[in-house]
């Protein structure tokens, strides 16, 4: 029996098979302006790389923010259901999960069974989200891909607004103009994604294990600014971006 999960993101649909529990192939790409269009023509390929037929997927859930244009899915699950079953299936000791995508933030409180308990979204802004890190990564003018790495090299402490990322956006060049080292605002800027994701986790009452999920997770910078902020270890499974999908494809397997 072979399970499909479907996450359509704002920037990416990820798309997971699994088999008693195991990934068995992983697929994304860009949603675009199509997300209907590219969900079939990415799922038609996850199926041919793999030499399956849809007869052969006994259920089909989607997930994400577009799950609505999965109009073939069998089952449709909020993100946050999907996210919980995903990281509690992979890290049972999890009671906290931490997601972090391109367009939002979320903490999640399970309990011991993985049930959602609360959860909180951040979603009026860009700031403390993977567009927020991305924007500041084009205004440092370094690869995303360093940013976190660069952030490690810094051990200064520098006051940002995270609360808006066109105030972030403009104090990143004020530093840049006070000729501030671009390894210190790195990291000043994991530091401020970092306190309003665990200002949004206080909220919801976090309790350890606390599990880290979505593209943003990896970012080493905010692993260890967010390690820092709650005084706690984090878990990262090794496909972080692709765990709600993967937690999708459970709900029915």
């Amino acid at each position: 029996m072979i399970s499909a999960g479907i996450d359509v993101g704002a920037k990416n649909i990820k798309i997971v098979l699994v088999r008693d529990n195991r990934i068995i192939a992983k697929d994304k790409v860009l949603s675009g302006f199509e997300a209907k269009e590219n969900t079939n023509s990415l799922f038609e390929k996850i199926l041919t790389d793999n030499g399956l037929k849809k007869e052969d997927i006994s259920s089909i859930t989607s997930t994400g923010s577009g799950r609505k244009a999965v109009d073939f899915a069998t089952v449709s699950v909020t993100d946050v259901t999907a996210a919980s079953k995903g990281v509690t299936t992979k890290f049972p000791s999890a009671k906290t999960v931490i997601d972090v995508g391109a367009e939002e933030g979320r903490g999640i409180r399970c309990d011991d069974k993985g049930k959602v308990v609360d959860f909180s979204i951040n979603e009026k802004c860009a700031a403390g989200s993977g567009a927020f890190v991305e924007a500041m990564s084009r205004a440092l003018e370094i690869p995303i891909e360093e940013f976190g790495p660069m952030s490690l090299q810094s051990d200064k402490e520098i006051p940002m607004n995270a609360q808006c990322a066109v105030f972030a956006e403009s104090e990143v060049v004020s530093l840049l103009h006070a000729k501030t080292d671009k390894k210190d605002i790195a990291k000043a800027i994991c530091d401020a994604i970092a306190a309003r994701i665990s200002s949004m986790v206080r909220k919801v009452g976090f309790e350890k294990d606390i599990a880290v999920i979505g593209g943003v997770a990896y970012n080493v910078g905010f692993l260890r600014s967010i390690r820092s902020n709650l005084e706690s270890e984090v878990l990262v499974p090794e496909f972080p971006e692709f765990v709600t999908a993967y937690g999708a494809a459970l709900i029915t397997e």
